[in-house]
């Protein structure tokens, strides 16, 4: 299960749960973090995100109580330094629930913002965790056709064997979404992704519709995962 110590790369996935009293200023978060966040020394890349139930990628399915940082890092260290950023004890300070789950990118196609955040590792075995990230940026005309595609994707995806967690995730209530999920092993991600119905619809659909300006689809070895999202221990599903 190990990975080569060549590429140093860490990605780190926080997502905090705010009480109600706290929506607004995390809200408000969303804005102010970026320029602290851009300049924290080894970062290469970072989205702060608004996270949903990922059903619809709808204004719908917005959930105002969870909130998710997505940070690349040049070395594990800098990861690990980040801890003690003002960001994150801000973070810490307004949620009464918080996750944390740190990465080795494995696959990576496409792009985001215009970036290529995970890079474009060789594929490697992996035994352990794995998690999915997906993001698009999709066309506004073709909005409604792709919102009557997901929900079906949506259903099969929570009955899968293996699948531990499952969100979305997004810089904005619309137009620009993605999905996070984590999963036992990577057998249990590609019966999902190669064999499941609904999903192999909506991909021969994306070919022909073309719903997306940009996408990304990576995976990534969970190499630690801790806290709580919904009240369930992520380090223990």
């Amino acid at each position: 299960m190990t990975l080569p110590d060549g590429d140093r790369t860490v990605v780190t996935m926080h997502i905090w749960g705010v009480p109600t009293a706290a929506i607004a200023s995390a809200t408000m978060a969303m804005a102010l973090d970026r320029r602290p966040l851009r300049n924290y020394p080894g970062l290469t890349f970072a989205k702060l995100l608004g996270t949903g139930l990922g059903r619809t990628f709808t204004v719908r399915d917005a959930d105002p109580r969870h909130w998710a940082t997505l940070c690349c890092w040049s070395t594990p260290e800098a990861a690990e330094r980040f801890e003690d950023s003002e960001v994150v004890r801000r973070w810490d300070a307004r949620s009464e629930e918080r996750a944390r789950i740190v990465m080795r990118p494995l696959t990576s196609r496409g792009s985001w913002s215009r970036k290529t955040p995970f890079g474009a590792p060789t594929p490697q075995r992996w035994d352990g965790r794995i998690a999915a990230i997906t993001r698009a940026r999709i066309k506004t005309r073709l909005w409604p056709t792709f919102w009557r595609a997901v929900p079906p994707v949506s259903a099969d995806l929570r009955q899968r064997d293996g699948l531990q967690v499952a969100l979305g995730i997004g810089e904005a209530p619309v137009g620009l979404q993605g999905t996070f999920s984590l999963w036992r092993d990577s057998h249990a991600l590609r019966d999902f992704v190669y064999r499941g119905e609904p999903h192999q619809r909506v991909m021969a659909r994306t070919a022909e519709v073309g719903w997306y300006a940009e996408e990304l689809f990576a995976r990534l070895a969970v190499l630690s995962a801790d806290g709580d999202y919904r009240r369930q221990s992520i380090a223990t599903l």
